[in-house]
Protein backbone atom coordinates (compact mmCIF):
# COMPACT_ATOMS: atom_id res chain seq x y z
CA UNK A 1 0.00 0.00 0.00
CA UNK A 2 1.52 3.47 -0.78
CA UNK A 3 1.34 6.61 0.93
CA UNK A 4 -1.33 8.10 -1.44
CA UNK A 5 -3.64 5.43 -1.12
CA UNK A 6 -3.72 5.30 3.03
CA UNK A 7 -4.56 9.08 2.39
CA UNK A 8 -7.35 8.48 -0.26
CA UNK A 9 -9.14 5.95 2.26
CA UNK A 10 -9.55 8.94 4.80
CA UNK A 11 -11.26 11.02 1.82
CA UNK A 12 -13.20 8.66 0.57
CA UNK A 13 -14.61 7.82 3.67
CA UNK A 14 -15.19 11.12 4.50
CA UNK A 15 -16.85 12.14 1.14
CA UNK A 16 -19.41 8.82 1.90
CA UNK A 17 -20.02 10.81 5.49
CA UNK A 18 -20.81 14.13 4.08
CA UNK A 19 -23.08 12.69 0.96
CA UNK A 20 -25.15 10.55 3.49
CA UNK A 21 -25.08 13.46 6.48
CA UNK A 22 -26.44 15.77 3.19
CA UNK A 23 -29.35 12.89 2.18
CA UNK A 24 -30.32 13.06 5.95
CA UNK A 25 -30.92 16.85 5.81
CA UNK A 26 -32.50 16.80 2.43
CA UNK A 27 -36.48 16.99 2.38
CA UNK A 28 -38.64 16.47 0.09
CA UNK A 29 -40.59 18.96 -1.38
CA UNK A 30 -43.71 19.12 -3.60
CA UNK A 31 -44.08 21.80 -5.95
CA UNK A 32 -44.83 24.92 -3.79
CA UNK A 33 -42.18 23.99 -1.46
CA UNK A 34 -44.71 22.13 0.80
CA UNK A 35 -43.37 18.81 2.26
CA UNK A 36 -44.37 15.54 0.82
CA UNK A 37 -47.26 13.17 2.76
CA UNK A 38 -45.55 11.07 5.81
CA UNK A 39 -41.70 13.27 5.48
CA UNK A 40 -42.43 15.89 8.42
CA UNK A 41 -40.48 15.46 11.50
CA UNK A 42 -42.09 14.08 14.60
CA UNK A 43 -41.72 16.46 17.74
CA UNK A 44 -43.93 16.58 20.95
CA UNK A 45 -47.98 16.34 20.77
CA UNK A 46 -49.08 19.81 21.50
CA UNK A 47 -51.39 18.14 23.99
CA UNK A 48 -51.83 14.42 25.95
CA UNK A 49 -53.00 11.56 24.26
CA UNK A 50 -54.90 11.01 27.50
CA UNK A 51 -57.20 14.40 26.59
CA UNK A 52 -58.68 12.29 23.32
CA UNK A 53 -60.37 9.53 25.88
CA UNK A 54 -64.05 9.63 26.27
CA UNK A 55 -67.44 9.70 24.56
CA UNK A 56 -67.62 11.98 21.72
CA UNK A 57 -70.78 13.39 19.45
CA UNK A 58 -69.54 13.74 15.78
CA UNK A 59 -70.56 15.55 12.56
CA UNK A 60 -68.85 16.92 9.76
CA UNK A 61 -69.00 19.72 7.54
CA UNK A 62 -67.18 20.86 4.19
CA UNK A 63 -67.63 24.90 4.18
CA UNK A 64 -65.83 26.71 7.35
CA UNK A 65 -68.99 28.75 7.98
CA UNK A 66 -71.19 25.59 9.13
CA UNK A 67 -68.72 24.85 11.49
CA UNK A 68 -70.80 26.72 14.35
CA UNK A 69 -74.01 24.69 13.01
CA UNK A 70 -72.04 21.11 12.88
CA UNK A 71 -70.56 21.98 16.52
CA UNK A 72 -74.31 21.79 17.30
CA UNK A 73 -75.14 19.05 15.01
CA UNK A 74 -72.56 16.60 17.08
CA UNK A 75 -73.55 17.73 20.63
CA UNK A 76 -77.06 16.17 19.90
CA UNK A 77 -74.94 13.24 19.08
CA UNK A 78 -74.13 12.80 22.21
CA UNK A 79 -77.36 10.06 22.85
CA UNK A 80 -75.72 7.94 20.74
CA UNK A 81 -71.72 8.57 21.56
CA UNK A 82 -68.48 7.71 19.97
CA UNK A 83 -66.06 6.33 22.18
CA UNK A 84 -62.12 7.14 22.48
CA UNK A 85 -60.68 4.56 24.40
CA UNK A 86 -57.32 3.47 25.57
CA UNK A 87 -55.64 1.04 22.82
CA UNK A 88 -53.14 -2.30 23.94
CA UNK A 89 -49.89 -0.37 23.70
CA UNK A 90 -51.26 2.94 25.06
CA UNK A 91 -52.63 4.21 21.95
CA UNK A 92 -56.25 4.91 21.57
CA UNK A 93 -59.09 2.90 19.78
CA UNK A 94 -60.18 4.60 16.77
CA UNK A 95 -61.26 4.09 13.00
CA UNK A 96 -59.74 4.46 9.71
CA UNK A 97 -61.04 6.07 6.34
CA UNK A 98 -63.31 3.33 4.90
CA UNK A 99 -62.41 0.83 7.35
CA UNK A 100 -65.33 -0.48 9.37
CA UNK A 101 -62.91 -1.95 12.12
CA UNK A 102 -61.12 0.15 14.85
CA UNK A 103 -57.70 0.49 15.23
CA UNK A 104 -55.42 1.57 17.70
CA UNK A 105 -53.80 4.64 16.70
CA UNK A 106 -51.10 7.11 17.96
CA UNK A 107 -50.79 10.88 18.22
CA UNK A 108 -48.34 12.61 16.92
CA UNK A 109 -46.42 15.96 17.25
CA UNK A 110 -45.05 17.71 14.37
CA UNK A 111 -43.10 21.25 14.09
CA UNK A 112 -45.10 24.41 15.03
CA UNK A 113 -47.06 23.14 17.04
CA UNK A 114 -48.88 20.30 14.97
CA UNK A 115 -50.89 17.25 16.35
CA UNK A 116 -51.83 14.39 13.78
CA UNK A 117 -53.67 10.60 14.52
CA UNK A 118 -52.58 7.98 12.54
CA UNK A 119 -51.03 4.71 12.55
CA UNK A 120 -47.30 4.32 13.76
CA UNK A 121 -44.97 6.40 11.76
CA UNK A 122 -44.09 10.18 10.96
CA UNK A 123 -46.93 12.74 10.91
CA UNK A 124 -48.25 13.70 8.12
CA UNK A 125 -49.16 9.94 6.67
CA UNK A 126 -52.20 10.37 3.92
CA UNK A 127 -53.93 8.12 6.45
CA UNK A 128 -53.41 10.56 9.82
CA UNK A 129 -55.87 13.04 10.65
CA UNK A 130 -54.95 16.52 11.41
CA UNK A 131 -55.80 17.88 14.39
CA UNK A 132 -57.05 21.42 13.08
CA UNK A 133 -57.70 22.70 16.78
CA UNK A 134 -57.74 21.15 20.55
CA UNK A 135 -59.62 22.36 23.59
CA UNK A 136 -60.77 20.12 26.60
CA UNK A 137 -64.91 20.18 24.71
CA UNK A 138 -64.02 20.29 21.30
CA UNK A 139 -62.10 18.65 18.61
CA UNK A 140 -62.08 19.80 14.78
CA UNK A 141 -60.03 17.10 12.59
CA UNK A 142 -59.28 16.18 9.02
CA UNK A 143 -58.11 13.63 6.96
CA UNK A 144 -54.44 14.15 5.47
CA UNK A 145 -55.38 12.06 2.14
CA UNK A 146 -57.20 14.67 -0.05
CA UNK A 147 -59.58 11.93 -1.75
CA UNK A 148 -60.78 10.87 2.12
CA UNK A 149 -61.28 14.78 3.10
CA UNK A 150 -63.21 15.42 0.22
CA UNK A 151 -65.75 12.47 1.10
CA UNK A 152 -65.49 12.97 4.92
CA UNK A 153 -65.46 16.65 5.08
CA UNK A 154 -63.85 18.25 8.63
CA UNK A 155 -64.56 16.33 11.68
CA UNK A 156 -65.83 18.23 14.59
CA UNK A 157 -65.89 16.38 17.87
CA UNK A 158 -67.83 17.56 20.89
CA UNK A 159 -66.88 15.89 24.47
CA UNK A 160 -70.47 14.11 25.73
CA UNK A 161 -71.21 15.02 29.45
CA UNK A 162 -70.45 12.39 31.91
Amino acid sequence: MTLSSKIVWPGAAAAVVLAATLAGCADTRQEGGTLMPGTMASAPPPFPQDKLLGNWGIASYRDEKDRKRTEAQARSQCKLPYTISRGPTDGIMMHVADDPQIHELKLKGAPGGKAYIGFEGPPGDPQDREVISFTENVIVMRFVDPDANSRYGTFVYVRCPA
